[in-house]
C-alpha cells in the first residue's frame, strides 16, 4: 500500500458508465474520502451521476458531466475530447487524478491531460502509465480492483460491501408514484444491459409465483418487453414499473422490498446497496468480476457455461472477440435453485 500524498486538496477521480459501475466503486470512493477528509473530491463522470448524486450523502462532493468521449464516457466511436474540457479541468488545479474507469489505454490519456500533480490508477498492457499504477487484470472483482487503486494513495477501506444513501427525496418520489408498498414486497428485474446475462423470462416468472408473495417487476424503458414477458408469464398478479421511476426512487422502491431476485445487472447492486436481501443470476466470469462479496444476505447462483450456445467462441478467453448471438449464458440455473435461495432468505436465513 501507499501512503497519503501531502498537499492534497482537490482530487478529481474518473468513473463515468453505468449504475453498477459506480456502486461496485463506492468502496473507494469512500477509501480515498477517509484518507482525504479535508479534499474536495470531484467525479468525473456523466450526466446521470450529477442528478444522481446531487445531495446525496457520500464521499463525492461534486460532479463534472463529461460530454460523450470516446473510450472515456462513451462506447462510440469518433468523439474526442474537446480542448475547452480540459481547460476547464485545469482551471480547478487538481493535486490527484485517480483512474477506476478500466484498463486506461483511452482513460489514462485523458486522466494525464487535466493537469493533476499526482495521477494514480489502473494499466493495462497497452495503456499509457501513470504516475502510479496497478495492473489491469480482466478477472478481478471490480471493487477490490478500485480498492486496490485507492491504497496506490493511502486510502484504506473498513467495509468491501457497497452502500448508498436513500435520500427523503427518493422516498417521496416513490410515494409520489406508487403510494404505499405492501409488505412482504418481493422485486424481480429480469433485465440486463447484455442480453446473454438474462435469465428466461419464464423462469422469473415461475420463482415470482412460487413464493407467493406481493412482486413488483422493475425495468428501464429498453426493458418493457422482457417485464412484460414476465408478468404475462405469472399466475398471479404483479405491478409493472418501467421507466416510471429515477434511480433514487428505485433504490427507494429496493429498500422497501424484503428480497429483489435479478439477473447480474446495475439494480441488483443497487438492492444490495441499500440493504435489500438479493438473489442474483450470475455467468461464472461475470460472477468473479462483479458479484457481491458475502452471501449471508446476498446469494449468486452461477451458470458455468463456458462458450457460446451458438457459435462455441469462448467467453473465459478475454482476447476473443464478442461473437454476435445474443441467446443466453445462464439457463442452466434452474428455478428450483432461485427459490430455495430465496425462500432462505424471506425466512431470515
Amino acid at each position: 500500500m501507499g501512503g497519503v500524498i501531502e498537499g492534497v486538496g482537490r482530487i478529481a477521480v474518473l468513473r463515468a458508465n453505468a449504475l453498477g459501475d459506480l456502486v461496485l466503486a463506492m468502496p473507494a470512493l469512500e477509501a480515498l474520502r477517509r484518507a482525504y477528509p479535508g479534499a474536495r473530491l470531484t467525479l468525473l463522470a456523466r450526466s446521470w451521476h450529477a442528478r444522481f448524486l446531487e445531495g446525496r450523502p457520500g464521499p463525492v462532493d461534486d460532479v463534472v458531466a463529461l460530454p460523450p468521449i470516446s473510450g472515456v464516457s462513451s462506447a462510440a466511436r469518433g468523439h474526442a475530447a474537446p480542448e475547452s474540457l480540459f481547460e476547464e479541468l485545469r482551471e480547478r488545479r487538481f493535486d490527484l487524478a485517480v483512474q477506476i474507469h478500466g484498463g486506461g489505454r483511452y482513460s489514462n490519456p485523458f486522466v494525464r491531460a487535466i493537469g493533476a500533480r499526482v495521477t494514480a490508477g489502473l494499466c493495462s498492457p497497452d495503456a499509457e502509465r501513470l504516475d502510479l499504477w496497478v495492473p489491469y487484470v480482466y478477472f478481478q472483482h471490480e471493487t477490490l480492483r478500485y480498492l486496490e487503486v485507492a491504497a496506490l494513495v493511502g486510502g484504506t477501506s473498513e467495509v468491501l460491501d457497497p452502500r448508498i444513501a436513500v435520500t427523503d427525496a427518493d422516498r417521496a418520489e416513490l410515494a409520489r408514484v406508487y403510494g404505499e408498498p405492501p409488505p412482504g414486497l418481493v422485486a424481480i428485474h429480469p433485465g440486463a444491459t447484455d442480453p446473454r446475462r438474462r435469465w428466461p423470462a419464464r423462469h422469473f416468472a415461475e420463482a415470482a409465483d412460487r413464493l407467493g408473495r406481493p412482486v413488483v417487476i422493475t425495468g428501464v424503458e429498453a426493458e418493457r418487453e422482457v417485464v412484460e414477458k414476465v408478468a404475462a408469464a405469472m399466475r398471479r398478479p404483479a405491478v409493472t414499473a418501467v421507466g416510471t421511476l429515477g434511480i433514487g426512487g428505485l433504490a427507494a422502491l429496493y429498500e422497501r422490498c424484503d428480497l429483489v431476485i435479478s439477473n447480474d445487472t446495475g439494480p441488483r447492486h443497487l438492492a444490495a446497496a441499500v440493504g435489500t436481501a438479493t438473489v442474483g443470476v450470475y455467468w461464472c466470469g461475470n460472477l468473479i468480476n462483479a458479484g457481491p462479496l458475502t452471501r449471508t444476505r446476498h446469494r449468486s447462483l452461477m451458470s458455468w457455461t463456458a462458450e457460446c450456445p451458438v457459435c462455441g467462441v469462448s467467453g473465459l478467453d478475454p482476447r476473443a472477440g464478442r461473437c454476435p448471438h445474443d441467446e443466453s449464458w445462464v439457463t442452466g440455473v434452474t428455478v428450483d435453485e432461485v427459490v430455495e435461495q430465496a425462500e432462505d432468505l424471506l425466512r431470515g436465513g
